[in-house]
């Protein structure tokens, strides 16, 4: 399941999306991943959430960036959350691409993992693509 949290920035995004973390890794079955441009949450969450920084692995287009959820999947069947802080720094503004993006990111992840992504836009600017998959 792919969900959004849109808003532009400085409207909270990140403190909504540190609190699904905390939460998801305190029921979680299996291992919650949280990939983000760099480092910057690790004291915000928890210490058994799995970090990846795209910018360490040099994750710079939204291409990259599927290649990198379908690799962290095959290689660990055991996650259930993923989630993103700012999605729009690993890909710029190419909102199409984006929704793109995210469909195949729900065809591989089906209902078995959660993902859950913060865009720094908002809605209105958003194509039908991507606005499907907003929670707020």
């Amino acid at each position: 399941m792919v969900k959004i949290i849109t808003g532009n920035k400085g409207s909270g995004k990140t403190k909504i999306l540190i609190d699904m973390i905390n939460a998801a890794s305190k029921t979680t079955n299996g291992y919650v991943v949280c990939i983000d441009k760099n480092d910057k949450l690790r004291y915000d969450i928890g210490h058994s959430v799995r970090i990846v920084e795209t910018d360490a692995n040099k994750i710079y287009s939204f291409e990259a960036f599927f290649g990198l959820v379908a690799g962290l999947l095959a290689g660990n069947y055991d996650i259930k959350d993923i989630f993103v802080d700012s999605i729009l720094k690993v890909g710029g503004n190419d909102f199409e691409g984006l929704g793109a993006m995210l469909a195949k990111i729900e065809n591989l992840t089906g209902d078995e993992v959660n993902v859950v992504l913060t865009v720094s836009a908002d809605k209105a600017d958003l194509p039908e693509s991507v606005i499907k998959y907003a929670v707020n």
